[in-house]
């Protein structure tokens, strides 16, 4: 079995990503805004996790002074149920506490409970809901948090 990496990425991997945002989401993000976070945002930080070259999977993190937020975090949908989602989840969360981060906190759509039961096994509570927070069909998110 060859060995899964998770690594941070670059603006070389954004054609790798965008195939994962495809797949993922129904309002997937640009090209552009995955460049402009890799090279205009200073609180941007992303990751994935690959094997043998292939990436099957990223999270983006923002840092802020000393709190963490999730900008998007996902996995292909073949590569899912198989902890490849636990595995990065963990390392974002030990980046996170490496660059000084007292707590982390993200949004996660009040129907996808498979999302919200991970997040709950890292500690991270509910704090809130924003309404209508995603604007494919205004479903609410469920703000977590966790102090770290």
């Amino acid at each position: 079995m060859s060995e899964v990496i998770i690594r941070q990425m670059t603006i070389q991997d954004i054609d790798q990503v965008m195939m994962i945002e495809m797949s993922s989401f129904g309002v997937p993000w640009t090209k552009d805004i995955f460049y402009r976070e890799l090279t205009e945002n200073p609180y941007s930080i992303y990751f994935l996790i690959e094997e043998q070259g292939y990436v099957f999977g990223y999270c983006g993190l923002w840092i802020v002074i000393d709190e963490a937020q999730i900008t998007n975090i996902a996995i292909l949908p073949e590569y899912r149920g198989k902890k490849y989602g636990q595995a990065l989840f963990q390392y974002i969360l030990n980046q996170s506490i490496a660059l000084g981060a007292h707590q982390l906190s993200l949004e996660v759509r009040v129907s996808n409970l498979v999302a919200q039961k991970m997040y709950r096994k890292f500690g991270l509570i509910p704090g809130g809901v924003r309404k209508n927070y995603y604007t494919d069909n205004n479903e609410d998110a469920l703000v977590m948090w966790v102090k770290l």
